[in-house]
């Protein structure tokens, strides 16, 4: 489904993350809105010695079925 999925090849960035599959990366959730559940978003991330989140090796969201897992994820922190 179309909703599922956006991609923006123009993007100066596109694909934002290393070793992505180009013809299958999602530019939907440019922005994770995981990023704030901290350890309990189910992505591949880690804490840096400063205590920031980097997400840069996670491609969950912007994977095959990475909008299922977004929206699964989002349902069961916020309960909707």
């Amino acid at each position: 489904m179309s909703y599922k999925f956006f991609q923006n090849k123009r993007c100066e960035y596109f694909p934002c993350h290393k070793g992505a599959k180009e013809e299958t990366f999602n530019c939907l959730f440019c922005y994770c809105p995981l990023y704030a559940m901290g350890d309990k978003c189910g992505g591949n991330f880690r804490i840096l010695d400063n205590g920031v989140k980097d997400c840069s090796s996670c491609t969950k969201p912007h994977s095959e079925g990475g909008y299922d897992h977004v929206r699964k994820k989002l349902s069961e922190f916020y309960g909707f």
